[in-house]
């Protein structure tokens, strides 16, 4: 290699470093100027402060004996770390718990040091949360930020993190003779550049699918757009189909084409060879300028007014329509809101999937709730307009901090790995912002003060909010391991609704429960009667093993069809499907 050639590589290394600090230090001081780390961090400074306090003044014996337990069992893995030295064998006497892969590769074993290393780690985090799991008298909700926040820093300290403590990296890292690291700085300046306040670390070869070709390839046509929607109506998919249409309303904080992922996983296609004329709301991606978009806009301008075109275009004045989500939220309120009006026959079913009634248990996202922090978000959203997509992406991704933030770490930065193809991940980083009028409703009416839930509590538009008026028939469904919607707070609707009601519990998570189609591998729980305790109903449910949720609510669903007429086309075109608000990112949208 030539002197000059050497030095424009070195040259290039250093300005790949330069700009890597440069973006480091913007990135620390956007974390200062930001308004809500301040609150929560001061809060959880508190929350810690008084579980010292209360341990030693209140329980001075439980946490004395958990430091004896403590250095007990590291003594013992410290002397079986030197008998490993000594080349005599012995036992690993912390395991990780069941689905941690952090530690399964064979380098964290082989080794009496990195071994020692790893159990030492485990052992420190585990008696953390034991000890959290175990004080008495503190406030639930302040218990659960400390969990949290706990957890969040265990996971951040685990010694896979680190090259100079990962065994795996490090001998990647002599094999390759450092190129692991220096494509993976290469990767972590792109996603910098990509990022908004915080890092947002890419999950999935986004090089890999093009929207409308890979995914949300459900033909069909936009039929109406108005400032906040697209309206798309897919092409039918049987000769013949029932006469009522069948309204989806997804999230406004993802975009639509999770229920039209690939064609196997595809809801909104499924349904179309059920025999529906479908029809599904593509939100748009709001920039600054929507700020004011509230609940009533999203009700009046977003389903309503969807609903008006589907009686344009079918000529039948009422419609079964199906919420996921924030979209099912929607969907609630507004059947409450027709119930109030004498309208109540325009929407003549409703399905409900991983939707929220009762807000008192939102798990984790509970933990950035409380008047501080909303005080503050408050002010961002007021002066930004709107809650950054990325921002939120990077929030729900940190829930399942192991599995989706610090395994991509892992993966992109220290083994230099591009990430692969995963059509459900591309979804998850397609990133939409959130209104800022919208977002505090949410945040306030719902999350903070359970509003929905309370008769009467919510006036929209006018008129009382109060689910217990609504009798159009619903059918409910949660996912088991939801994280974002816990399942008791879904269940809760059943007892809401004055109208015959349906439950169903699916399987895995708020994605992967609700895109389980049939020949899944996830089977669901189904039981008759309602009680009014969700585990009360869960100790009697039946288990149907690797069936999906799909099929009895295809049939549930088939009965408020209608009669059979034959097929309908969309009557017109204003572009392909999937539109153009979905193509939309939220970077662009913010540039626009």
């Amino acid at each position: 290699m030539s002197v000059s050639k050497d030095r424009a590589e070195q040259g290039g290394d250093s300005s790949l470093w330069g700009e890597m600090m440069s973006m480091m230090a913007r990135g620390v001081l956007g974390m200062q100027e930001h308004p809500t780390r301040w609150p929560l961090l001061f809060e959880t400074f508190d929350a810690y402060r008084e579980l010292f306090n209360r341990q030693w003044t209140q329980q001075p014996g439980d946490m004395l004996g958990q430091q004896m337990s403590f250095w007990q069992q590291h003594q013992e893995l410290w002397q079986n770390f030197l008998l490993r030295m000594a080349g005599k064998a012995a036992p690993e006497l912390v395991q990780a718990s069941k689905g941690d892969r952090r530690f399964e590769a064979q380098d964290w074993h082989d080794h009496p040091w990195f071994s020692y290393l790893q159990q030492t780690y485990l052992l420190i985090s585990q008696q953390l949360m034991q000890m959290l799991d175990q004080v008495q008298g503190m406030d639930e909700k302040t218990l659960q930020r400390l969990r949290f926040m706990t957890r969040q820093w265990v996971s951040a300290m685990a010694p896979s993190n680190f090259l100079w403590s990962n065994p795996e990296m490090l001998r990647l890292t002599m094999e390759s003779g450092g190129q692991n690291l220096v494509k993976g700085m290469q990767q972590l300046v792109e996603d910098m550049k990509n990022s908004a306040d915080t890092l947002n670390i890419t999950m999935t070869d986004r090089s890999a699918f093009e929207i409308g070709v890979d995914l949300a390839t459900t033909p069909g046509k936009v039929v109406f757009r108005n400032e906040l929607i697209e309206l798309i109506q897919y092409a039918p998919r049987s000769e013949q189909v029932y006469e009522r249409p069948l309204l989806i309303v997804p999230p406004w904080i993802n975009k639509f084409y999770v229920l039209d992922l690939s064609a196997r996983q595809s809801l909104a296609r499924w349904i179309c060879e059920q025999g529906h004329t479908v029809f599904m709301i593509s939100w748009v991606n709001p920039g600054r300028e929507m700020h004011d978009m509230g609940i009533e806009d999203y009700m009046q301008r977003g389903l309503l007014a969807a609903l008006d075109v589907l009686q344009e275009q079918t000529g039948i004045a009422d419609a079964n329509v199906l919420g996921y989500c924030a979209g099912g939220i929607l969907l609630s309120i507004t059947l409450a809101w027709l119930a109030a009006r004498g309208q109540s026959q325009r929407i003549a079913s409703a399905t409900q999937l991983a939707t929220l009634a009762d807000f008192s248990d939102t798990g984790d996202i509970g933990v950035f709730i409380d008047d501080a922090i909303l005080n503050a978000l408050e002010q961002e959203l007021d002066r930004q307009g709107v809650l950054d997509g990325r921002m939120l992406a990077v929030t729900f991704s940190i829930l399942r901090e192991n599995d989706l933030y610090w395994n991509y770490y892992i993966q992109n930065y220290l083994k230099g790995e591009r990430p692969v193809p995963f059509d459900m991940l591309y979804w998850n980083t397609d990133s939409t912002n959130v209104a800022a009028a919208v977002h505090k409703f949410f945040l306030r009416q719902l999350y903070t003060d359970n509003l929905l839930r309370q008769p009467g509590a919510l006036t929209i538009a006018g008129e009382k909010i109060d689910l217990r008026q609504v009798r159009t028939p619903v059918f409910v469904y949660a996912s088991l391991q939801d994280h974002i919607a816990k399942w008791p707070g879904c269940y809760a609707s059943t007892q809401l609704y004055a109208g015959p009601v349906e439950f169903v519990l699916g399987e895995s998570g708020h994605v992967a429960g609700v895109l389980n189609a049939p020949g899944g591998r996830y089977g669901h729980y189904r039981h008759e009667a309602l009680p009014a305790q969700a585990s009360e109903w869960f100790a009697q449910a039946q288990y149907h093993a690797g069936e999906s949720w799909w099929l009895p609510w295809s049939q549930w669903q088939a009965a408020y069809g209608g009669q059979k007429v034959a097929a309908r086309t969309p009557l017109r075109d204003l572009g392909d499907a999937p539109g153009s608000y979905v193509r939309v990112s939220a970077a662009q949208a913010l540039s626009a």
